[in-house]
């Protein structure tokens, strides 16, 4: 995991985050609520979507739950609210879509499942997509 500079997040509500800050924000609070496997994916060569995809592990619906939610508290905190909340399919995932960056908090055996990081990393880059 690497945090570009921790310091960066003393910000008030009117500053405004990049991408990468943000990423990097929502890496360090995951962190902070003790997740797992915390991986921040570079996707913005690969999918008009999102940028950045941050995917964690949780040891509980509990866990991923707290993540989640300080996850929230916290880019609030910054000004930003998600575009939406999502249960992920069938319980033990949890997605919050900030537009730019995408938040998914797992329980270990549906991030084995789903295999996420894989599955972006096998994407080869589309050259339609503008930097």
């Amino acid at each position: 995991m690497t945090i570009s500079n921790p310091t960066d997040f003393t910000l008030t509500k009117k500053d405004n985050l990049d991408t990468v800050a943000k990423a990097d924000l929502i890496v360090q609070i995951a962190d902070d609520m003790k997740a797992l496997r915390i991986e921040n994916l570079d996707v913005r060569k690969k999918t008009a979507v999102t940028s950045r995809m941050v995917i964690v592990s949780g040891t509980s619906d509990t866990h991923i739950r707290a993540i989640t939610e300080r996850v929230l508290e916290r880019m609030r905190e910054q000004g930003i609210k998600p575009n939406r909340k999502d249960p992920g399919p069938g319980g033990g995932w949890l997605l919050l879509d900030y537009g730019d960056v995408v938040f998914h908090a797992m329980l270990e055996e549906k991030r084995q499942f789903y295999d996420l990081e894989t599955l972006w990393n096998a994407i080869q880059p589309n050259p339609d997509l503008l930097d």
